[in-house]
């Protein structure tokens, strides 16, 4: 399944199933700093990033709370997925 993760002015498009709230947030930290030669814990196995996706197939969104506001380009990307009915968790904390 694909959906989008969004944490403040960074976003991921994201491979794997819908993470709850604390996976999210595992997620985030994991992918927000990079760590060159570091595997992912266990744990996160289930989700990667994606890089060459299209829009019409993200299935689900989740809003981490960050420092700043999202991009413009992802707040449109995230009012579309909105009225095509897709549900966008916000405040995962």
């Amino acid at each position: 399944m694909l959906g989008i993760l969004v944490h403040g002015d960074n976003h991921f498009i994201v491979r794997g199933p819908r993470p709850n709230r604390s996976t999210a947030l595992a997620l985030v930290r994991a992918w927000s700093v990079i760590r060159i030669g570091s595997t992912p814990s266990p744990e996160l196995a289930a989700w990667r990033i994606s890089t060459h996706e299209f829009r019409e197939n993200l299935r689900w969104a989740i809003v981490v709370p960050g420092d700043r506001e999202a991009l413009p380009a992802v707040a449109e990307l995230l009012a579309e997925l909105e009225a095509r009915g897709v549900d966008i968790e916000t405040d995962p904390t």
